[in-house]
């Protein structure tokens, strides 16, 4: 994938200089989200276990965007506090934390008879505890100046339940959950939550591994537009539900599908 920035993409004033968070930034939708940002003007802080994805992201950025404000640690999202303490020292060195975006996820599959205890706890711990406790530390620093952006990655397979995905399809449902209650429990400071719920979209890593040519057809025959959905389609969706164009929307699961749902 590209490291350049959409010149074409929608450009959202309340988008600059803002400070962004991003779980899971160095790789595919993630990265699509840290360089969207970035072309906003946004201050761009992103936390990723793989170091050499993300070292090699900020060089393709930094290289053709020289303003660019970018922070990076690696963090292991299982480790609930070191989660925290990123998102807080995060705010410190850029000044703020305006929009939270829970992307940190791994849809592995696995035979439902062949699923542990520590399998379906692992599953969790990367798919839905994250979000949680990043949600629970951004809130405490942006109810100080009321107001903010939480989205949460959820998935459509939460929708629709394909085999071999039991884990990950609940954890993205208890998502959708989550991002309901606490779009009430912030909404009194002025702190939105949604949910993105996206179609197979088509990254490095699900067109190495499981987005065949084979699957890809079968997948586009469901859909009501005909295309791939690539990662910038799914990072412009972040642009808007983090920009001030959407601040009466919250609460809300928004699926961006191609309509294959």
């Amino acid at each position: 994938m590209t490291d350049s920035i959409d010149k074409n993409a929608t450009q959202y004033s309340s988008l600059i200089g803002k400070v962004v968070f991003i779980t899971g930034g160095a790789t595919g939708i993630g990265a699509a989200m840290v360089k969207a940002f970035v072309g906003q003007k946004a201050k761009v802080a992103f936390i990723d276990i793989d170091e050499q994805a993300s070292a090699a992201l900020i060089t393709g950025i930094v290289s053709k965007n020289h303003g660019a404000q970018l922070w990076y640690r690696k963090v292991d999202v299982t480790d609930p506090e070191t989660l925290q303490l990123a998102i807080l020292e995060a705010s410190k060195a850029l000044g703020n934390l305006d929009v939270l975006v829970n992307n940190v996820g791994n849809d592995a599959r696995q035979n439902v008879e062949n699923i542990s205890a520590y399998d379906w706890h692992k599953c969790m711990q990367v798919n839905l505890d994250p979000a949680f406790f990043a949600s629970q530390a951004a809130f405490k620093i942006m109810r100080e100046h009321a107001s903010g952006s939480i989205i949460n990655f959820s998935s459509i397979n939460a929708l629709i339940g394909p085999q071999r995905m039991t884990g990950y399809v609940t954890a993205k449902a208890g998502l959708m959950g989550m991002t309901k209650s606490l779009s009430r429990d912030f909404g009194v400071d002025n702190i939105r939550v949604n949910a993105i719920l996206p179609g197979w979209v088509a990254t490095d890593r699900q067109l190495a591994s499981w987005l065949t040519k084979e699957e890809e057809q079968k997948w586009t025959e469901a859909m009501a537009l005909k295309k791939r959905i690539e990662p910038h389609d799914v990072a412009n969706l972040a642009l808007f539900l983090a920009s001030d164009n959407s601040s009466m929307i919250t609460g809300q699961a928004i699926n961006i599908d191609g309509g294959r749902t």
